[in-house]
């Protein structure tokens, strides 16, 4: 069994990789299963139906039809679900497609995730908990770095995650666990200064039958480890957490699957995982990795 648990597509405002593309990317790579895990980050963009849609490139806001414009907005979920559906039965004899969103939550965003879920929850086999901004300032941009010492920033990001965990419990894995390494301007924290909160985190995971994810896009953004790091993954699989999914966070066809192999071989012969998870309407179905 080969799947990739982190997709995205058209329907993410960074992604504008047709569905159907990643669908035939991925059978062409022998994969078996895949997840779209397309973006929502309330507090930072609005859902379509809210109208008056603002549009950002590198440069800042901007007019829709500006160089590299991408919409601060969330998935069209109608339209995401039809489609999905469509694809699922076009494709069902060549491989499984699989329902998932990848909410980008804050503690102040919590009460609009579970409204979301409440909504869309029988459509949903998945859903990535993801952290890519804390009180509304984004990692990608600095906004959340600056102005804070390496200590501060790294110690508020892991503390908002804990606590928003213990506010939320609608999802299934923690995606890129440490991903304000990826954006940290003063290099890799020592991991040793962050540990116990760390260990929170997993452990609240852990005893809410939650998981964690390997995320491949660490090759990508040439980071020096994997993303969690092999000391988080080592440190899950210590405290007995089991359910671990495998996701490229691929938002184009070069970028799905990616490094699976690499990926895998970590987790089996460096860490001692036997198993890795796929989901159905939010259950984890184990496979032997």
């Amino acid at each position: 069994m080969r799947a990739d648990y982190h997709l995205h597509c058209e329907f993410s405002d960074d992604s504008r990789e047709p569905m159907e593309n990643q669908i035939e990317r991925a059978i062409a790579l022998g994969l078996d299963e895949m997840c779209f895990t397309d973006h929502v980050d309330y507090g930072i963009k609005k859902d379509w139906s809210e109208g008056n849609i603002l549009w950002r490139n590198m440069d800042g806001r901007c007019a829709a039809d500006a160089p590299g414009a991408e919409p601060l907005a969330n998935v069209d979920y109608p339209a995401y679900f039809a489609k999905l559906h469509k694809m699922q039965d076009l494709y069902k004899d060549r491989i499984t497609v699989k329902q998932g969103l990848e909410f980008g939550i804050q503690s102040i965003t919590v009460d609009r995730y579970k409204k979301l879920y409440d909504t869309y929850k029988d459509e949903l086999d998945f859903v990535l908990f993801s952290m890519h901004q804390v009180d509304n300032m984004e990692f990608w941009t600095g906004d959340f770095q600056r102005g804070r010492t390496q200590q501060e920033y790294n110690e508020i990001y892991y503390k908002e995650i804990l606590k928003t965990m213990q506010m939320y419990k609608d999802y299934s894995v923690l995606a890129h666990l440490d991903l304000i390494v990826r954006y940290d301007p003063a290099g890799v924290y020592p991991f040793e200064k962050v540990e116990d909160i760390v260990a929170e985190i997993l452990k609240q995971a852990i005893r809410d039958d939650k998981g964690i994810e390997i995320n491949t896009s660490s090759w990508h953004y040439k980071l020096t480890d994997t993303q969690p790091s092999r000391a988080i993954l080592r440190l899950y699989k210590d405290l007995g957490g089991k359910i671990l999914t495998t996701g490229s966070d691929g938002h184009n066809t070069e970028g799905l699957g990616a490094h699976f192999d690499d990926a895998c071989a970590i987790l089996r012969d460096d860490i001692g995982f036997t198993e890795f998870c796929t989901f159905d309407k939010m259950t984890p179905v184990f496979h032997k990795l």
